[in-house]
């Protein structure tokens, strides 16, 4: 089995910063894709951004240049820098990796940490 840990998540003023972390431990041999989603109250869940095990990067619109997704693959731990932090940021953030077991794609969600943006 794969468990993820999530930290980090709290209440924070608007332009304020936050950094999520995701640990991850168990089977997690294989692991190609590390991302963050976030769901508001009354949304789906929407990919904020994602990291490929070879370092490449992608964000969603409404954080590009705010967010910054980075990983450490010797600690199996993906990070989310949250920076400029927007009212409309607040959300429950889950963790969520990809990782292959006899060439099968398995997902794995982390059980989410909140983040509120307020004053």
């Amino acid at each position: 089995q794969v468990q993820l840990v999530e930290s980090g998540g709290g209440l924070v003023q608007p332009g304020g910063s936050l950094r999520l972390s995701c640990a991850c431990s168990g089977s997690i041999r294989n692991i190609y894709v590390m991302a963050w989603y976030r769901q508001a109250p009354g949304n789906g869940r929407k990919l904020v951004a994602r990291i490929t095990d070879g370092g490449s990067a992608n964000y969603a619109d409404s954080v590009s240049g705010r967010f910054t997704i980075s990983s450490d693959n010797a600690k199996n731990t993906v990070y989310l820098q949250m920076n400029s932090l927007k009212p409309e940021d607040t959300a429950v953030y889950y963790c969520y990796v990809e990782l292959k077991r006899n060439g099968v794609p398995h997902g794995y969600w982390g059980q989410g940490t909140q983040v509120t943006v307020s004053s």
